[in-house]
């Protein structure tokens, strides 16, 4: 028992002594649960904006597709954890596609672009 316990603290020793920048950076689950939430109220936000009519039914299909690439990309980077750059990504991402339909709400054109 007690070479197990000397073993035990060798180890936590040798990783208390790693650098913190090599040191693996944890995701909480609360982030990937917020993800995901804001990719379910993007496709909400495009759903209601056409149903409003103040995108037209183009402008919307583009969005949704934008919206689609952003949860595929999540789906993707989820499968082996989410690093803190994936994190970022998919969080420049979400607000791209945001600030996009923010923009076609108020060009008023109802065309694409």
């Amino acid at each position: 028992m007690r070479k197990v316990t000397m073993s035990l603290l060798a180890a936590a020793a040798a990783l208390a002594s790693v650098p913190a920048s090599a040191q693996v950076w944890r995701l909480l689950p609360s982030v990937r649960n917020e993800i995901q939430s804001d990719i379910n109220q993007l496709r909400n936000q495009i759903q209601r904006a056409q149903q409003r009519r103040t995108i037209s039914p183009r402008e919307a299909t583009g969005l949704r597709r934008q919206a689609l690439t952003v949860q595929r990309n999540y789906n993707r980077y989820a499968r082996n954890g989410l690093s803190l750059g994936e994190v970022r990504a998919l969080e420049a991402q979400v607000n791209t596609v945001r600030r996009r339909l923010r923009l076609e709400r108020r060009d008023w054109d109802r065309r694409r672009g």
